[in-house]
């Protein structure tokens, strides 16, 4: 596995999603899906360094990346965790234009 965030290197797609509802199924998938089609996506479990600080990791990986995917379940919103990423990542859309929610795009 590669580590977090290179200091140099950004992802492509970053992938916010609640491990215990869907990290096995549907986002398993869409991280193979995307891997095999060359992209190169962030999905925590895959990435994250063993004894980092994992709050300002996630936040370079969402702000390093070129477009966020939400997948919302129906547990997603009672994690604090997935709230602050879903928070970033509409504040990197402010800020860049960039943003993926659920299955809809949000371009401005």
């Amino acid at each position: 596995m590669e580590p977090l965030v290179a200091r140099s290197s950004s992802y492509d797609v970053f992938i916010s999603f609640r491990g215990e509802d869907n990290r096995n199924t549907f986002v398993g998938h869409l991280y193979r899906a995307l891997k095999d089609c060359g992209i190169h996506a962030f999905v925590d479990s895959k990435d994250l360094w063993k004894g980092e600080d994992i709050e300002p990791a996630l936040l370079r990986a969402i702000k390093g990346s070129k477009l966020s995917i939400a997948v919302f379940s129906e547990r997603y919103a009672e994690s604090n965790w997935c709230l602050r990423e879903l928070s970033q990542m509409l504040e990197c859309h402010r800020t860049n234009g960039n943003c993926e929610v659920g299955d809809k795009a949000v371009n401005t």
